[in-house]
């Protein structure tokens, strides 16, 4: 089943500024689409509305080219994880798998086997005559999950599931929806602020900020090609340089880089340089290119097998680099020691933007 927005707007009060604006996309069929952005960038808000939690004040929901803007929840035919569970403590994980298809009058054989199916697929065979409180976080998200699957919906759609679970049950549960999600193949509609975990499982990503979408595409071209300032900062973080464009560069101090195409002389530009972007060296005899400068190492951090140093260039600008352990290591350098920095990449925007 496919899923596209038109055009949805929602406010919550009348004079306010809308948690949602002229959002439009498509998620494909079969695919997981997932929908990025910060906390209050209307995420969740898109997903209720498509859901039939929320009605829009303007837009249209289509599923698979049916119009259902104003369909009630229980004729849209999905599915909803919520962050919290949002299980049954008084019953069982199989009566909560067996919930929906209990409503909806499935005959008990059936949807006796449902259940006794969707225990195998979310790996929690045994455990059906157990309560909510005797199991781990990540094991009531899956009952979460089984329980939205019964009912076999065209959508399945998930608000932050992981973000209630600590971090290594969280990387567990990502890959056991990819692996599930291999199998099931249902459309599904992720909502999250983690940029990883959307570029790990989502073959679509909907970047989205203070209501409206930002950018849609492939993991692979938002990274890549972001199409404005924010989808530059917030995807990939890193390091924003300001400087002006001269005789087709774009001039950040005392580094240089290709200026956007058809930028002006002296338009002010700021330029995202993602910490994997950039390569270190000993300071030597190399005659210097434009895009190469000195600079110090402040401050050194491990993150396990990568190493986060903090730079200050000579113009005062501050800049973070990582790089894997054995390059670090190869190099021989300390916090006080100087460096030279090749600047191999940058997103660069003609446009007054602040962080």
């Amino acid at each position: 089943m496919s899923v596209v927005v038109s055009q949805l707007t929602k406010r919550f009060t009348t004079s306010g500024t809308p948690a949602v604006s002229e959002v439009t996309f498509s998620a494909p069929t079969g695919a997981i689409t997932t929908l990025l952005g910060p906390s209050g960038s209307g995420k969740s808000t898109v997903l209720r509305i498509v859901a039939g939690l929320e009605e829009p004040d303007d837009g249209q929901v289509f599923l698979d080219d049916n119009d259902c803007t104003y369909m009630p929840v229980q004729k849209r035919g999905v599915g909803f994880v919520f962050q919290s569970y949002a299980l049954f403590k008084h019953m069982t994980v199989r009566e909560n798998i067996a919930f929906g298809l209990k409503i909806r009058s499935v005959p008990r054989a059936e949807a006796s086997a449902r259940v006794d199916e969707l225990l195998s697929l979310v790996q929690l065979e045994g455990l059906g005559h157990r309560f909510p409180a005797q199991l781990s976080g990540g094991q009531r998200q899956r009952v979460a999950f089984a329980r939205a699957l019964a009912i076999k919906p065209g959508v399945l759609l998930l608000d932050e599931p992981f973000g209630a679970l600590d971090a290594r049950v969280r990387l567990e549960l990502r890959d056991w929806l990819r692996r599930f999600h291999e199998t099931a193949h249902v459309t599904t509609l992720l909502v999250t602020h983690d940029q990883e975990e959307a570029m790990e499982l989502s073959e679509h990503v909907v970047v989205m900020h203070e209501g409206r979408v930002e950018q849609a595409g492939s993991p692979h071209e938002i990274y890549d090609n972001p199409a404005t300032p924010f989808v530059a900062s917030f995807v990939g973080g890193g390091s924003v340089l300001k400087g002006r464009v001269s005789a087709g560069r774009a001039e950040l101090g005392t580094l240089a880089v290709a200026a956007p195409e058809g930028a002006k002389d002296g338009a002010a530009v700021h330029a995202f340089v993602r910490p994997h972007d950039v390569k270190l060296a000993r300071p030597g005899e190399e005659a210097l290119e434009e895009r190469i400068s000195m600079a110090k190492i402040e401050r050194l951090t491990r993150i396990g097998g990568q190493i986060k140093l903090a730079l200050r260039l000579p113009d005062g600008e501050p800049m973070t680099v990582q790089v894997p352990k054995p390059v670090f290591d190869e190099l021989g350098v300390a916090e006080g020691d100087r460096v030279m920095v090749d600047l191999r990449e940058a997103k660069v925007f003609v446009e007054d933007y602040s962080i």
